[in-house]
């Protein structure tokens, strides 16, 4: 459903130099993840594939719309390649989900979608170290005082939810390395 055009594009979005951690290494991460679910029909993978290769497509950490400039971007390359615009909605859907990681109860695909975004949480602490390294530069534009601050407040709030992953399979496989981490890292933030 992407053109070799449009790749081409995205690709050199995620290379932007101001970009840490939001790069092609999460999208091939993401996209792997997509790829190892064995129970997603064709229209599924599709649709999650066009999320994740879209959902930070646009990223600049001194703005607060970056989903919503991304699902549009996807809207405008989707709608130029032809997609239907039933899959177009549902893509444009998809990614505006990554903004708060919520999703309603029975949305399968939102939940697996905000679940693998989120993943980075759960992995092995070297990896979750790297991960919370990119994303302080990524922020470096903010006073450190204040980075920490807010960075803790929001990993507290993800603490204090009642399962940070919405797909029961991915809480599974990853909820308890990423209390783990996020309690290590609030605790370094708070020192």
């Amino acid at each position: 459903m992407i053109s070799g055009a449009v790749r081409d594009e995205l690709i050199a979005r995620y290379s932007e130099p101001h970009r840490r951690y939001h790069t092609m290494v999460h999208i091939e991460d993401c996209l792997a993840q997509v790829a190892a679910s064995t129970d997603m029909d064709e229209d599924q993978r599709a649709l999650m594939d066009a999320a994740i290769w879209f959902h930070d497509a646009i990223y600049d950490a001194t703005r607060n719309d970056n989903e919503a400039a991304s699902a549009q971007l996807a809207a405008d390359r989707l709608g130029a390649e032809g997609a239907p615009q039933s899959f177009i909605d549902e893509v444009v859907r998809l990614i505006l989900l990554t903004a708060g990681h919520s999703v309603q109860a029975g949305d399968v695909l939102g939940a697996r979608l905000v679940s693998i975004d989120l993943s980075i949480l759960g992995a092995e602490p070297d990896r979750y170290d790297a991960y919370a390294a990119a994303i302080c530069e990524e922020y470096a534009h903010v006073p450190e005082p204040l980075y920490r601050a807010g960075r803790a407040a929001i990993l507290s709030r993800f603490l204090e939810s009642e399962a940070l992953f919405a797909d029961p399979v991915w809480a599974g496989r990853y909820e308890t390395q990423a209390r783990a981490n996020l309690t290590r890292e609030i605790a370094a933030l708070t020192a």
